[in-house]
């Protein structure tokens, strides 16, 4: 099957969108194991006569997009189109599990002073109490919104009506046939 231009522009988009996201992840320090980094991805699907463009990534990245609000604190995002939103996420009653903020810590490599040879009991407790600690603040005031995906897939979509009628164009023009 021939290749078209509107295909390719929609590629390019996908890429751009992409890119854009993961250097918003990485310039805000949210990609520590690289898991949500490389889970975005795209794919331009046809549909008929029609394309879409489909984006993927993580189920939690959502939450890191779109934020979380707490149980005090409400959490807003702004979404591709600039206008500022409600998270529609929260925390009720209970906070993100202490095993996963547990994990968070040590890759991060947070430590208590002073740990060295003889003291890693000491370092477990801290983790656990520290872990604790966290989930509750998370709880009580949420997770702040990145939109590092919404951000840029309305700069993609804004460029999108003067270039995509330029490939809508020459489509057009390819496919015209002459007439004897």
């Amino acid at each position: 099957m021939k290749t078209t231009n509107i295909e390719n522009y929609l590629d390019s988009f996908g890429k751009y969108v992409v890119k854009q996201a993961r250097t918003n992840l990485t310039k805000a320090k949210k990609n520590v194991n690289k898991d949500l980094y490389n889970s975005i991805k795209f794919k331009v699907v046809s549909k008929g006569n029609s394309f879409i463009v489909e984006f993927y990534m993580l189920d939690y990245g959502t939450f890191v997009d779109k934020g979380v609000s707490g149980n005090k604190k409400k959490q807003s995002y702004k979404d591709y189109e600039g206008n500022t939103k409600k998270s529609p996420f929260s925390y009720k009653s209970k906070g993100p599990p202490i095993d996963i903020i547990s994990k968070w810590i040590k890759r991060r490599g947070i430590k208590p002073k002073g740990t060295g040879r003889g003291r890693s009991k000491k370092s477990g407790q801290f983790i656990s109490g520290l872990a604790y600690l966290i989930s509750r603040s998370i709880k009580r005031d949420g997770i702040k919104s990145l939109s590092f995906f919404q951000r840029p897939l309305g700069l993609g979509l804004d460029r999108l009506p003067k270039e995509f009628l330029g490939a809508v164009k020459e489509d057009i023009i390819n496919s015209l046939t002459k007439v004897k």
